[in-house]
C-alpha cells in the first residue's frame, strides 16, 4: 500500500479510477519546477499558435499560476482508440472525414462527469479542495501527464502511452492534497518518424515541434480565415480535424478500441458523402452535430472545409453542390466555393459562370478568389 502525506491509499485512488471507467492513471506533483514554460514561450513567441491567442495566458506556464493552491495533480486518460483505420479512410474522396476524437459524443462531457465523481471521492478521503480540467482551462494536461507516468509527449508533441498508443483524452483534477507522486515517464519513441514524415503540411519545423498555423487540425477547426491557398490540396477529404500523425504512431499496435460506450464511434459522423454535407444549413448542422465537438466550430467553417474536400475529389458531379453555395451568407464558404469550381469546370464553364456571379460579389476576399 502506498500512503500519501495527506493519509490517502493511493492504491485505492487508483482502484477507484478504475472503478469509475478511466483507462490510465497517474499523480503529479504540481509545485515542482516546470520545463514545459520554456518550450511555451518559445511556441509562442514564434507564433506558432495562431489564432489561439487563449494559448498566451500566463496561467499555463505553471500549474499553480491557475491555482496557487494546489499540491498534486491527479491526471487521467481515457481511452478513444478507433475500430477503423483514418488512414484508408482519407482515400475515399467523395466522403467528408472526420477525425476520430471528434465523430462521437463530445468528450468534454463524458471525461468531465466521471472527473467529477472521483474528485468528489477524493475530497471526501483528504478533506482537501479539488478543481477539476477538461481541456477548458489554461492547464497543460500532456506535460503533466508525462510527469504522472502516463505516457510521454511523442514527436508529434501529444502524448504516446504504451499501452494506448496516441489515443488518449486527458483529464485532471488539482488537488490541496500532498499526494505521493509516480515516476515520469521516459520518452520511448528512439529514431521513429512516421508521425513528422506522414504529415501532409510538414507541420513539424523538428522533432517535438508544431507549427499550428500549417497543421490541418487547426487549420479545418480552430483557425477562423480562409485556409490558406498552400495548404488546400493537403486538406484532401479531411472535413474536421487530422488523424495522421496519431495514426500511425508504432505504439497504437497495443491499442485496444475504445470500451466506454459513450465514446464509441458513430459511423454516421466519422465519414459522410460530401455533397450530403455541403448542404447541411445552420438548423442541420446543429441537429446532425449535438453532443459532439464539430458543433463548436460553427456551421460556416465546417462548409467551408467541406467544400474544399470536394475541389480535392477530383469529381465533376459534385460541382453543383459547390455552385450552390456561390450564394451563401458566408464568405468563407462562397470563397472556397470558388477555388473549388475553378479545379472541377472547365476553363470556359468556370468563365462563363465568373461573368455571371463575380460582379455581384461585395466581399473583398471571395472577390480576390474571383480574380486569381
Amino acid at each position: 500500500m502506498k500512503t500519501s502525506s495527506a493519509g490517502v491509499d493511493t492504491d485505492a485512488l487508483k482502484r477507484r479510477v478504475r472503478a469509475i471507467g478511466f483507462d490510465a492513471i497517474g499523480i503529479a506533483s504540481a509545485s515542482a519546477e516546470w520545463p514545459a514554460r520554456e518550450r511555451l514561450l518559445e511556441f509562442l513567441s514564434d507564433g506558432r499558435h495562431g489564432d489561439m491567442d487563449w494559448m498566451a495566458r500566463d496561467a499555463r506556464s505553471h500549474p499553480r499560476n491557475l491555482w496557487p493552491g494546489a499540491r498534486s495533480a491527479v491526471m487521467v486518460g481515457l481511452n478513444y482508440a478507433p475500430r477503423d483505420d483514418s488512414m484508408e479512410l482519407s482515400k475515399q474522396v467523395e466522403q467528408g472525414l472526420v477525425s476520430a476524437y471528434a465523430a462521437r459524443r463530445d468528450y468534454h462531457d463524458v471525461v468531465k462527469g466521471k472527473l467529477k465523481d472521483l474528485a468528489q471521492w477524493l475530497a471526501r478521503e483528504t478533506g482537501a479542495e479539488v478543481k477539476v480540467f477538461v481541456d477548458t482551462a489554461p492547464l497543460m494536461e500532456k506535460p503533466l501527464a508525462q510527469r504522472a507516468g502516463l505516457g510521454w509527449q511523442g514527436k508529434h508533441t501529444n502524448l504516446v502511452s504504451r499501452e494506448h498508443g496516441s489515443w488518449l483524452f486527458l483529464g485532471a483534477i488539482l488537488t490541496a492534497a500532498e499526494l505521493a507522486p509516480d515516476e515520469a515517464h521516459d520518452d520511448h519513441c528512439g529514431s521513429c518518424r512516421a508521425c513528422l514524415d506522414v504529415c501532409p503540411t510538414d507541420a513539424f519545423p523538428a522533432p517535438y515541434q508544431l507549427d499550428a498555423r500549417r497543421c490541418l487540425a487547426y487549420l479545418t477547426i480552430e483557425h477562423k480565415g480562409q485556409i490558406p491557398l498552400e495548404f488546400r490540396e493537403a486538406v484532401g477529404n479531411r472535413v474536421f480535424g487530422c488523424d495522421d500523425c496519431l495514426a500511425v504512431c508504432p505504439w497504437n499496435k497495443f491499442a485496444q478500441a475504445a470500451r466506454e460506450t459513450r465514446m464509441h464511434l458513430r459511423d454516421d459522423l466519422r465519414l459522410a458523402p460530401l455533397s450530403e454535407l455541403a448542404a447541411l444549413d445552420d438548423a442541420r448542422f446543429r441537429a446532425r452535430f449535438a453532443g459532439t465537438p464539430v458543433k463548436r466550430t460553427g456551421r460556416d467553417r465546417f462548409v467551408r472545409n467541406v467544400v474544399c474536400a470536394i475541389g480535392n475529389s477530383g469529381d465533376r458531379a459534385l460541382a453543383p453542390a459547390a455552385e450552390a453555395l456561390l450564394w451563401d451568407n458566408s464568405s468563407l464558404v462562397r470563397g472556397m466555393a470558388v477555388w473549388t469550381l475553378r479545379r472541377l469546370l472547365d476553363v470556359g464553364a468556370f468563365q462563363r459562370l465568373k461573368s455571371a456571379r463575380a460582379a455581384d460579389e461585395q466581399d473583398a476576399d471571395v472577390a480576390r478568389e474571383w480574380a486569381a
